[in-house]
């Protein structure tokens, strides 16, 4: 057994699609499922989360940093890292996934100039570096943005 194929025992999981509230005879009656008085037995109980008047915990914990809504994930590959193709072969992003190189493209990949290509490849993906650009194209390839 592993994490994979854990599951409730069978007869824990009930539905919550029933109707409470409708008679004793539904088996849900009277009380509805709520107990005997108190602050959560009535209507306007407070919300999720709610600790009584205490200092509730997401307010207790630190909230620290910016996340910018603008930001971008581009997946940064060097050059060195094309050599893996074949002579003539045309690089996308869908080839780089099949070899291993990008596991999942957000918004982007871009080639870095780092390291050699002595290849002739027709590379397709979002972005290029000047240097990565110009080793390509010194190597008698082609560099594509789409």
């Amino acid at each position: 057994m592993d994490l994979s194929n854990l599951q409730p025992a069978e007869g824990s999981r009930h539905s919550d699609s029933f109707r409470r509230g409708r008679g004793h005879g539904s088996g849900n009656g009277k009380t509805a499922g709520k107990g005997h008085k108190g602050q959560k037995a009535r209507s306007g109980a407070p919300r999720p989360g709610f600790e009584g008047g205490q200092m509730p915990l997401y307010r207790r914990l630190p909230k620290r940093g910016f996340t910018c809504r603008n930001s971008k994930e581009i997946i940064a590959i060097n050059v060195s890292e094309l050599e893996r193709f074949e002579d003539g072969a045309e690089v996308t992003i869908e080839s780089l996934m099949e070899i291993g190189l990008v596991s999942n493209p957000k918004d982007g990949v871009k080639i870095l100039g780092n390291g050699g290509i002595s290849k002739k490849l027709t590379v397709k993906v979002n972005a290029f570096s000047e240097s990565a650009k110009a080793k390509i194209e010194a190597a008698g390839g082609t560099a594509e943005v789409i």
